[in-house]
């Protein structure tokens, strides 16, 4: 092999080796922009934007991670959009009307389904992303459905309904044939597998939730300064933590599930609780916190910190700030990898 031929083979494996970084992005919503930006996923440097319309609340990606799903609540129940962006071609491709299912919210994606939190009316919506239609609907009958849990089997999720105080288990399960008036079931009676929703009081305003790891413990938080502990197998409070700390709005399990991380969207605390014992191991003011995002394959946290136009990005082994990033009201937050 000549000398120009290792020169070119190096510098064609330089720029392979260049495109394969640069396949890991951050996505971060602006409100105040109405973009999506993108940044390099380790450096966090700023890569590119996308224009998506007013009121980006929430943001998921699908399994490739060729595609990111944005929902638009717009209040006042006039919302029903969910913005389509390509992130390949880094451009917004399509729109899903989600009428009349209006003002979505919370946004789970699983084998090319997304669900939907439709708070404006009352529901959880199942679309179908090859057809765009929805193809289930859960009546929660509760006000302000808002964030949704989907279970790791598909067959159960959580919501909380904010100004009911509620949280929502719905659970695709067997009933028992129906007994009639009459005390005798019929010769052909059989149970059926169906949809079934219980309800928890855990208080107005509990918003911001998260589910361990063995799917068997829920917490939520209120803007009181509570932290509500659920037991999911019993379907019952287990107990509540009062923090004293008002405008609790968001928590997440770190990613050891050891502990979880509660923000104020009032007095810019961030609060880190023992996940088993309920006890408080750190506070730190941040700024005031109206979204997580915790990265497991970095044990980095970002947190939304809207009212202060930043990014708030902690290294969760020693629970201390990395860096700041601008961003005009910011809130959801990922990360993707884009497959080639």
């Amino acid at each position: 092999m000549n000398f120009k031929k290792i020169i070119f083979l190096l510098v064609f494996l330089s720029l392979q080796n260049i495109n394969a970084q640069n396949t890991e992005y951050l996505l971060a919503l602006s409100k105040g922009d109405k973009k999506v930006l993108i940044y390099d996923y380790k450096t966090l440097d700023s890569i590119t934007s996308i224009d998506i319309g007013d009121d980006p609340h929430e943001i998921v990606t699908n399994k490739k991670g060729d595609y990111a799903y944005v929902s638009h609540p717009v209040l006042r129940g006039k919302g029903h959009t969910i913005s389509v962006i390509n992130l390949k071609d880094f451009a917004l491709e399509d729109t899903i009307d989600t009428a009349p299912f209006y003002t979505p919210h919370g946004l789970v994606y699983k084998d090319d389904k997304l669900w939907v939190t439709a708070q404006g009316s009352k529901s959880v919506v199942k679309y179908n992303l090859q057809s765009r239609k929805a193809e289930n609907v859960f009546g929660t009958g509760q006000d302000f459905t808002h964030l949704i849990y989907l279970a790791k089997k598909g067959n159960c999720f959580y919501t909380t309904n904010v100004e009911s105080g509620t949280l929502s288990i719905y659970e695709n399960r067997e009933i028992p044939p129906y007994m009639p008036p009459t005390g005798v079931l019929p010769p052909n009676a059989k149970s059926r597998i169906e949809w079934r929703q219980t309800l928890i009081d855990v208080g107005l305003g509990a918003e911001g939730f998260d589910v361990n790891d063995r799917e068997d413990i829920l917490w939520t938080a209120r803007p009181d300064g509570y932290i509500v502990v659920v037991d999911l197998l019993k379907k019952e409070v287990k107990t509540t933590i009062n923090t004293g700390v008002q405008g609790l709005h968001r928590l997440k399990f770190t990613p050891d599930g050891k502990s979880v991380a509660i923000v104020s969207v009032k007095t810019g605390d961030i609060l880190f609780y023992n996940a088993e014992t309920y006890s408080l191991e750190k506070k730190i003011n941040i700024g005031r916190g109206a979204g997580i995002y915790m990265d497991n394959a970095t044990s980095r946290m970002f947190v939304s910190c809207t009212p202060e136009d930043y990014i708030v990005v902690m290294d969760l082994k020693t629970r201390k700030e990395i860096k700041r990033i601008k961003i005009s009201r910011p809130d959801g937050v990922t990360s993707v990898k884009v497959a080639n």
